[in-house]
């Protein structure tokens, strides 16, 4: 039997395993195969399950507290404004293509969040996110820190590929799901055929893409798939546009896969997170505002986008943060400019914030299962400026919205545009190869056990504090 030479991982990012796994499985030939000839299953994301920090965390074997990560912006420091975007220099930590290429692996990376810009090359050959600010751009401009290729000038090639590479679609919440559809379809192709080239044309010992198409048609199309989505009309004409994508990229996995050596190179599917419809938001800060934890300086009338000078800091003691999860915030004395928490009543507030956004009701007065969790419990440590608590809106039905002066605290229009799912706490993973068992469905690892488990094939020592363990 054939040793494990290489190792291909195929990252879908908010791939969702209850399509894949069950609904239509016997659709997906290519995948299908992949778990008829190995082990998949759930892989539990991240706490929060989001792109950014979980691809770092998958890479690096290392939790969002210890990276410092805590989703796409974070605190820099405890000043009230001072916010940061999670760009690869946020990255402290080593992740798998670094390793790897420090022990003189050559390597692919195609995509993998959090790698602009590129400040640490590899051995071998990248291509940038989602967060490069504009490709196009990058081809006239020679400053290193707006480059999305190393080395440098494989852009051209690749422009001489496909044209415009898309490392994302660009304004995608949008109405205009039809020309949505057509983005996403045009990226996810570009993105396989510069792939697809590079297994062939480059020596490599691990790949590692990441397609956000799979990410941007959940956000944009689930309200048409999903009969359970209040937004829901039966029989519209894009309700199999998420059906369909995924049939497609299951074709273009076939396409890859017949382009690797299967008896000597281990082919891992993986997900960050997945996905699952969006009820609605919960306005964190209205709701705090109601609570009396947080005081403006004079009321809004209308619908406000949150800003720091609007709030009596002088009276506040809790503010909250909005995104697919709330990040709750407290005015500590001696901490914040403006701090008003004494220190020793610091525990006391958390309890008390704990037991009341637990309890939070739905529109209709129904609990919605809101958990909310202390960071130092769900991390080995919380480096950086981390939220003081970390609140999971109605297992993730509910997003949390940051304006304030809505109407209620309840809104079924997301703030920053038109998005229909939110993002599940569990993703999926397949492995394969002819040398490991034939497992069949095993449920239960983490994001964390996928670098482990690579070093491991590809018999490369791992680091000891890596935080997941090897699949096999």
């Amino acid at each position: 039997m054939s040793a494990i030479e290489k190792v291909a991982i195929i990252g879908l990012d908010c791939f969702e395993p209850s399509l894949v796994f069950e609904r239509w499985y016997k659709e997906l030939p290519y995948l299908r195969k992949l778990c008829e000839s190995g082990t998949y299953g759930q892989l539990t994301s991240c706490m929060p399950p989001i792109t950014v920090p979980a691809w770092s965390c998958m890479a690096s074997s290392k939790d969002p507290g210890v990276l410092g990560i805590y989703g796409f912006r974070n605190r820099k420091d405890h000043t009230y404004d001072g916010l940061s975007i999670a760009m690869s220099t946020a990255v402290k930590e080593p992740r798998l293509w670094e390793i790897l290429s420090d022990r003189g692996k050559r390597c692919i990376v195609i995509g993998v969040p959090g790698t602009f810009p590129i400040m640490r090359p590899i051995n071998g050959k990248m291509v940038t996110c989602f967060l490069t600010p504009n490709s196009n751009d990058a081809y006239s401009s020679d400053d290193p820190l707006k480059q999305f290729t190393h080395p440098p000038e494989f852009k051209n090639d690749i422009k001489k590929l496909v044209g415009e590479y898309m490392v994302d679609v660009k304004g995608f919440r949008t109405d205009d799901k039809n020309w949505l559809l057509g983005q996403i379809y045009e990226m996810t192709d570009k993105r396989f055929k510069l792939v697809r080239h590079l297994v062939k044309s480059e020596p490599w010992d691990l790949l590692w893409m990441v397609e956000m198409g799979t990410d941007r048609i959940h956000h944009g199309f689930w309200q048409n798939m999903d009969p359970g989505h209040h937004r829901h009309e039966p029989g519209n004409s894009l309700q199999n546009a998420i059906h369909d994508y995924y049939l497609h990229l299951d074709g273009l996995i076939g396409g890859l896969l017949s382009d690797l050596d299967l008896n000597k190179t281990l082919v891992m599917v993986v997900s960050d997170h997945g996905a699952k419809r969006m009820d609605g938001g919960i306005c964190f800060n209205d709701w705090l505002i109601n609570e009396g934890y947080l005081v403006l300086n004079q009321p809004v009338k209308e619908t406000t986008k949150f800003d720091y000078k609007l709030i009596d800091w002088n009276k506040t003691r809790v503010w909250g943060d909005g995104g697919y999860y709330g990040r709750c915030f407290i005015n500590v004395k001696g901490r914040e400019p403006n701090g008003i928490v004494p220190p020793e009543q610091y525990e006391a507030l958390r309890d008390e914030l704990i037991g009341k956004l637990e309890k939070l009701p739905d529109h209709h007065g129904k609990q919605i299962g809101t958990k909310v969790y202390r960071p130092e419990k769900v991390y080995r440590k919380v480096n950086r400026v981390g939220p003081d608590l970390i609140v999971i809106f109605g297992d993730l039905h509910w997003r949390s919205v940051g304006t304030i002066g809505n109407p209620t605290i309840y809104t079924f229009e997301n703030d920053t545009g038109p998005d229909d799912a939110n993002h599940a706490q569990q993703g999926m993973y397949i492995i394969s190869h002819p040398s490991l068992p034939k497992r069949g469905r095993v449920d239960g690892p983490t994001l964390y056990d996928v670098s482990p488990t690579v070093l491991k094939m590809m018999r490369q020592e791992i680091p000891a504090d890596m935080q997941g363990r090897p699949l096999a």
